[in-house]
């Protein structure tokens, strides 16, 4: 679907929909009210001191002043995709790899091709000048200005790139089930779309019983993903994560895990995953993440398996940025 021309993505509907010049005069008019707002806000020192974004070609160092329309179909339906990555002292990390999956969760949605040059400038233009050891990048991509239904955006798409200093995560984690499921047949499956509630709603349900990450199961009972990860569990020196096919989303870092230090992709129950000997987590901004307790197994802070892993990711993501 990535061939398919910018042209083709902005299917009729948008042009026979245009949005009346009055409404639009009417949003850029809220502009100055959002901005006045923003400006009001007291932010944390450390959140001030370090974000930089870039909106639509234009970079702020003040986030007071960025802003995008009230109608964005991505704010008023969700209708957009996003990617999230570490940055080191060596730049971002797999840059391509996320580009490359934000290509295809904008496909996905219909949206249109998203310009990888045009989003690498963005990046290099919010990490100019500065260094981090551990910081992040947040790509965000939305269909623009639109309706306010789920009809299709009128465009064009609104591209907001934030870099900001990261929070290393402890060795280990706390996980809960989540009480909800996951659809591993839905529209939105394997898209990672900026329509977010559930995983907000179920890291909250997580925070309340003094965890950090909650996993779900799929419809049929197997194991999915975490919220914001994916999901490992060993058995004596095999590792298991669950394939594609019971619903997680393709995972840049366990993509890598899967190459580098090798794993059996293979459906869990619940209950199997819960006899694990060990349990770790992947993301962008965890790497790799031991499990000490999972609902009520209690687990090794960090076991042998989980602890060569990491070593194995830290070694090979050090040496290769852009695997």
């Amino acid at each position: 679907m990535r061939n398919h021309s910018r042209g083709q993505r902005c299917s009729p509907t948008r042009s026979a929909s245009p949005p009346p010049s009055a409404s639009r005069s009417s949003e850029l008019r809220r502009y100055a009210e959002q901005v006045e707002f923003a400006r009001q806000i007291t932010l944390p020192k450390d959140s001030t001191d370090h974000l930089r974004v870039w909106v639509n070609g234009r970079l702020y160092n003040d986030q007071a002043d960025a802003h995008v329309l009230a109608l964005d179909h991505g704010l008023t339906v969700g209708n957009g995709v996003f990617e999230a990555l570490k940055v080191t002292e060596t730049g971002p990390f797999a840059l391509q790899r996320h580009l490359d999956r934000l290509s295809r969760s904008a496909a996905a949605l219909a949206l249109p091709e998203p310009d990888h040059d045009l989003i690498r400038t963005a990046v290099a233009a919010v990490l100019h000048d500065r260094s981090f050891t551990h910081g992040k990048v947040r790509i965000t991509y939305s269909g623009g200005f639109g309706p306010l239904g789920s009809q299709a955006a009128y465009g064009p798409p609104t591209l907001v790139v934030a870099a900001d200093a990261g929070t290393l995560t402890g060795a280990s984690a706390k996980i809960v089930t989540a009480p909800w499921v996951r659809n591993e047949r839905g529209a939105l499956t394997g898209v990672k779309s900026t329509s977010y509630g559930e995983n907000v709603r179920a890291l909250a349900y997580a925070v309340d019983r003094q965890a950090t990450e909650a996993v779900f199961v799929n419809t049929v009972g197997h194991l999915c993903e975490g919220t914001g990860s994916n999901m490992f569990c060993v058995f004596g020196d095999q590792i298991v994560t669950p394939p594609l096919s019971a619903g997680p989303l393709a995972g840049i870092t366990r993509a890598l895990v899967i190459e580098w230090i090798g794993v059996t992709e293979a459906d869990l129950s619940l209950a199997e995953a819960l006899t694990a000997d060990e349990v770790f987590l992947t993301s962008s901004l965890r790497d790799v993440q031991a499990v000490h307790q999972w609902d009520a197994l209690e687990l090794d802070d960090v076991g042998p398996v989980t602890r060569r892993a990491a070593a194995t990711f830290a070694e090979r993501s050090a040496a290769h940025p852009e695997p």
